[in-house]
């Protein structure tokens, strides 16, 4: 067991809820496996907290930490700098500290399109998105980078989903793939769909037998579809057991959690790590998935 002394430095995760990450596991794993003085903790943060949970962070020192729903946007005016690819997204799921302040940026990208590069040929693949926050705009922008001839994104609400739309008005190459739907199109949709998406937390421990797609609608997915859930507590979810039922091929969040924290990781320490051990760490063998 790693001792903690007063030189040990700290990292964390701030979220609400925050309480099923896995990301501690996986940093430290393999803050472990490298012998640094490091410990990665979880912070619980309430949205109206945010402001004061970031004062908190400076005053006592805090080297870097991660985020996630439903801060991503929201931290954006309490940084001093963000990165291009945080700007191009409009969200933040990374911060470390830097002479002038906290900087931020987004790794959700890398860590989506890693699980998908070498499955299929993604210029003839209709994507569904489903969702339309800070997540939805990394999966829109993997999979520009991936090639997908048009990509269709529904939400529930239609100011919301307009607004969504809009916001990417810099990036004139992401607006000619996108198309918006309301949520109540979904079910002539899916019958399209090669890949859906879901970047809502509908299914999110604790409400595991939740799912953004109910089970009449999912019976219209294509068998060989791809369904992939970025959440990654429970494993796998009610999603996608349901998609699995179709005969779609499934992929939950854990591979692209730990694509995203390898790059984290990196960051904050400023070397390489130790991918595998970071991967390894999160195997149900190793951890109890619930």
């Amino acid at each position: 067991m790693q001792q903690i002394t007063g030189k040990t430095k700290l990292l964390g995760i701030i979220g609400d809820p925050v309480e099923h990450s896995l990301s501690p596991v996986m940093h430290n794993a393999a803050i472990s496996n490298l012998g640094l003085d490091y410990i990665y903790v979880p912070f619980p943060v309430k949205p109206g907290d945010l402001a004061t949970a970031l004062a908190g962070f400076s005053a006592f020192d805090l080297v870097g930490f991660s985020i996630t729903i439903p801060h991503k946007q929201a931290i954006i005016p309490l940084l001093t700098e963000i990165s291009d690819d945080a700007a191009n997204i409009g969200a933040v799921n990374t911060v470390w500290r830097t002479a002038s302040g906290w900087k931020g940026t987004n790794t959700d990208v890398e860590g989506f399109v890693a699980p998908l590069k070498a499955i299929r040929d993604w210029s003839k693949t209709t994507p569904i998105i489903l969702g339309n926050g800070g997540a939805a705009r990394a999966v829109v922008a993997g999979l520009t980078n991936l090639g997908c001839p048009e990509i269709h994104v529904v939400g529930r609400n239609p100011d919301r989903l307009a607004r969504f739309y809009q916001s990417w008005h810099h990036a004139p190459k992401i607006t000619s793939l996108l198309k918006i739907h309301h949520w109540n199109n979904l079910s002539s949709l899916i019958p399209a769909a090669d890949l859906l998406v879901n970047t809502t937390p509908i299914g999110m421990s604790p409400h595991v037998d939740a799912s953004p797609v109910a089970e009449n609608l999912m019976q219209k997915l294509k068998p060989n579809a791809i369904a992939y859930d970025l959440i990654y507590t429970p494993n796998p979810t009610q999603f996608l057991k349901l998609a699995q039922a179709q005969g779609a091929t499934a992929i939950d969040g854990l591979e692209m959690l730990v694509q995203q924290g390898v790059v984290a990781l990196q960051i904050w320490l400023q070397q390489p790590v130790p991918v595998d051990v970071m991967r390894d760490s999160l195997l149900p063998s190793r951890y109890k998935i619930t």
